[in-house]
C-alpha cells in the first residue's frame, strides 16, 4: 500500500464549478518553522453532480522556464466557465512552482528536475514530493494529461506535439489525430527516451492514464505565435475529448507526423567554447552536414571543432545560448512518421 502524499489541496477535488487555491507542500526552514509551498491549482467542473464526463489534467510550468503553458492555462483559468465544460479539468500552470518562481529548469530549493523526478518520493525533497502527488493522486483520478512543455531557457523548438510511440496500430491512430486535432506545425513519437521511468510520460504509462505533451517554441520568452498554437490547441484538444461543449477556433497549421527513432537524432558539442551555428529551424540536412562551430574563446588560435549532424532528418530543435560546454545539445531532428 502506498503512503499518503503530504501535500494537501485547499479545494475540493470531487466538487463542481469553478475552484481557485493552492497544493500544500509542508516546508519547514529558517525563515519559516511551519510554512508551506503554495503551489497553485485548479478545478473547472461540471459533472451534474454524478461524475459524468472525461477528467483531464492540463500542467504547464513542469520545467520553471518554460513559460508558454503557464501563461496559455493562467489565461484558461481566467476564461473557462463552468457552463461550457463537461466533466472535470484539473490545472497545474506552474507544477515545479519553486522553479517557476525562480524561472529555471530545475527548483532552487533542491535542484530537482521534476520531469526527470517521477514516480516521486513522499518523504523526499519539494520536487520529489511534488512528484509523488501527481502520479499517486492526480492522475488517478484522470483520463488524460497534456503536458504542455516548450525549449525554456536553452532550446528553441518548431512547435510541437510529442508522445511516446504506442504499442498498437489502433493506439497509433489514436495519438495522430489527437495531434492533428492540437494543430502544431509538427507532432512526434518519441520511440523509448533516455530518462526511462522518470519522466510524466511514464507516470501516465504506469498509472494507465493517455498522454500527450508539447514543444511549443522556447527561448526563454513567450513569442504571440506559439502562445496562439498552445491556446487554441488546448482548447481543441479539451473539446474533442469531450472535457469542452463550445466550439473552439480552427486549427491553422496541417501537423506533419514525425518520429525520434534513437539518439543519433540528437547533434551535441564535441567540446565547450562558442557556439556558431550553421543551420536553422526546419533546414532537411543530410548525414555528416556541419551543425555548428565550437569556438575556444580561451585559446582562440587554435581551430575550432565541428559538430556535425549523425543522419538525416528535419531540425525541429535549436540551441539558444552561445556559450556551451562539452555534452550540451545543440539540434535534434526528426523524420517522417513510418507506421
Amino acid at each position: 500500500m502506498r503512503a499518503r502524499s503530504r501535500l494537501s489541496p485547499e479545494i475540493d477535488l470531487d466538487g463542481d464549478g469553478k475552484q481557485t487555491g493552492f497544493l500544500r507542500l509542508p516546508h519547514s526552514v529558517h525563515r519559516s518553522a511551519y510554512g508551506w509551498i503554495p503551489i497553485p491549482i485548479a478545478q473547472i467542473s461540471n459533472t451534474g453532480g454524478n461524475g459524468e464526463g472525461p477528467r483531464i489534467l492540463l500542467m504547464g510550468g513542469n520545467h520553471g522556464d518554460e513559460y508558454e503553458g503557464q501563461v496559455a492555462l493562467g489565461r484558461l483559468i481566467r476564461s473557462l466557465d463552468p457552463a461550457e465544460v463537461r466533466g472535470r479539468i484539473i490545472i497545474l500552470p506552474s507544477a515545479n512552482f519553486p522553479a517557476a518562481m525562480a524561472g529555471t529548469r530545475t527548483s532552487p530549493l533542491d535542484q530537482g528536475n521534476l520531469n526527470r523526478s517521477f514516480p516521486g518520493d513522499p518523504t523526499g525533497g519539494p520536487t520529489a514530493q511534488i512528484a509523488y502527488y501527481i502520479e499517486s493522486e492526480l492522475l488517478p483520478c484522470c483520463d488524460f494529461v497534456l503536458d504542455i512543455h516548450s525549449g525554456g531557457s536553452s532550446l528553441t523548438y518548431i512547435p510541437s506535439t510529442l508522445g511516446r510511440r504506442p504499442d498498437t496500430p489502433q493506439d497509433l491512430e489514436r495519438a495522430t489525430e489527437l495531434m492533428r486535432v492540437f494543430g502544431a506545425p509538427i507532432g512526434y513519437l518519441v520511440a523509448g527516451g533516455g530518462w526511462g521511468d522518470m519522466t510524466l510520460t511514464a507516470a501516465a504509462a504506469r498509472v494507465g492514464v493517455r498522454h500527450m505533451s508539447t514543444e511549443l517554441a522556447g527561448g526563454g520568452q513567450v513569442t504571440p505565435a506559439a502562445l496562439h498554437i498552445a491556446e487554441g490547441g488546448v482548447r481543441r484538444v479539451l473539446h474533442a475529448l469531450g472535457a469542452l461543449t463550445s466550439e473552439p477556433p480552427p486549427a491553422e497549421h496541417a501537423t506533419r507526423l514525425m518520429q525520434i527513432s534513437g539518439q543519433d537524432y540528437y547533434c551535441y558539442a564535441p567540446e565547450g567554447g562558442l557556439f556558431e551555428p550553421l543551420v536553422e529551424l526546419g533546414a532537411e540536412i543530410e548525414a555528416g552536414t556541419a551543425a555548428g562551430i565550437i569556438h575556444p574563446h580561451d585559446t582562440p588560435w587554435r581551430e575550432p571543432a565541428v559538430a556535425r549532424f549523425a543522419r538525416p532528418g528535419t531540425v525541429i530543435c535549436k540551441r539558444v545560448p552561445g556559450r556551451v560546454e562539452r555534452g550540451d545539445c545543440l539540434y535534434h531532428l526528426a523524420t517522417d512518421l513510418v507506421r
